[in-house]
């Protein structure tokens, strides 16, 4: 039996980065044996072992073998004859087939630490093409390591769009897309997920709402670079150095959705693309396990982020209806979250991207003179039935007293 790091750990080694979590490949081995040794079995497609004292898994040296499309259609041969140059064989990426031996010497039968050194992702065989999955890994992998200078090569990126051309990426179950989504959201440099999912042609698949957005005008006296789909993914870099929540990143992605369907004749205006918007972030969230939270920041900066940036020129009434419609009395946090956006949004121009933003303190200070009200006593003063009522229009006042002042 030999024992190999294999993985991530091994790429993250070379390239110098710290790694937090460690993969092991057991060659010549069985599961009983492995069983004998107190190590635990989780996994139901193929044996993984948990160390019976470090608790990281090992997994028995395999091959696969594709049975039907998708990414569950696999057969899986793990008996000990499965040599570790077979197993990496079955990697997506070079840099990722590499292992490392008990005494520290690299296995690397693909030239994985040749493409670390020059900075490229490329695909260890033609059955990366077998596992739609990894045209969203790759994406992700483009994204993590773009500050390093990676970029992908060319053929794999060729590999990549024939697989969306032969409907290998439809096969994707919505879960699957969602955790490569999310994982890239919560991650850095997002947008390059983004733009390699549309480069490979992924992207009219899997969101195609957000790809309609290309190629669509906007007036340039507010959007100077003009294309709405380049000006969201300008907002998601705004958004990424302003929050890491992932509420606030994919409502950025998502709050102008509804310029993708504004009727040819109006453009570059995009009259009513707020409502539009929010019919289109639910069509998304429905077919895909969007968070809560993150759909529901989503609608509000969708619907609500044109009057945000209109701050100073609204009326008291609508202000409060914005803090009432944010919920921003009981929920400060995401009213928090919500100016973050729409404050990415402000930035996410070209030329624009270090521009003030008082809208969002002017908010923070009508909440707090709307907080200011003591609900308390005039609850004591008024019938049950008449206590909304009466709060709210006190709130209206400070709100209308805050805006004189302001």
């Amino acid at each position: 039996m030999q024992v190999y790091l294999v993985g991530g750990a091994v790429r993250d080694e070379q390239l110098g980065i710290p790694h937090q979590e460690r993969d092991w490949c057991v060659v010549g081995a069985s599961p009983d044996e492995l069983l004998a040794e107190g190590y635990r079995q989780v996994g139901k497609d193929f044996p993984v072992f948990l160390h019976p004292e470090s608790g990281e898994e090992y997994a028995l040296a395999r091959t696969e073998r594709k049975t039907a499309p998708g990414y569950h259609g696999f057969a899986f041969d793990f008996s000990p004859d499965v040599s570790i140059e077979d197993d990496l064989l079955r990697r997506d990426l070079t840099i990722n087939a590499i292992a490392k031996d008990a005494d520290g010497n690299l296995v690397d039968p693909y030239g994985g630490v040749r493409d670390i050194e020059q900075r490229v992702l490329r695909h260890v065989s033609d059955a990366f093409s077998e596992d739609p999955v990894r045209v969203l890994r790759i994406a992700k992998f483009a994204a993590r390591f773009h500050h390093l200078g990676f970029t992908i090569a060319p053929e794999t990126l060729a590999l990549m769009q024939r697989m969306v051309a032969d409907g290998e990426v439809d096969a994707l179950v919505p879960d699957r897309v969602w955790k490569e989504t999310e994982d890239a959201l919560r991650g850095s440099n997002v947008r390059v997920f983004f733009e390699v999912l549309r480069e490979c042609g992924a992207l009219r698949v899997l969101l195609p709402e957000l790809e309609a957005l290309f190629g669509v005008p906007q007036p340039e006296q507010w959007h100077p670079e003009i294309d709405t789909g380049v000006h969201v993914l300008m907002v998601l870099d705004q958004a990424e150095a302003l929050s890491e929540d992932l509420e606030v990143r994919f409502a950025a992605l998502t709050h102008d959705l509804g310029k993708g369907t504004t009727p040819r004749s109006e453009l570059p205006s995009h009259r009513g693309h707020e409502i539009r918007g929010c019919k289109l972030i639910r069509r998304v969230a429905e077919r895909l396990p969007v968070p809560k939270a993150s759909r529901d920041l989503a609608l509000l900066v969708a619907e609500l982020h044109t009057h945000c940036h209109r701050a100073l020129e609204l009326r008291p009434r609508t202000v409060l209806k914005v803090l009432e419609k944010t919920d921003a009395f009981r929920r400060p946090r995401r009213f928090e979250q919500f100016l973050l956006t729409c404050e990415a949004d402000a930035r996410g121009r070209k030329g624009l991207e270090k521009r003030l933003y008082p809208q969002a303190d002017f908010f923070r200070s009508a909440r707090a003179a709307a907080a200011a009200v003591d609900a308390g006593a005039i609850a004591s003063e008024h019938e049950n039935s008449k206590i909304p009522a009466a709060i709210r229009r006190a709130r209206k006042n400070a709100v209308a007293e805050f805006c004189r002042s302001a």
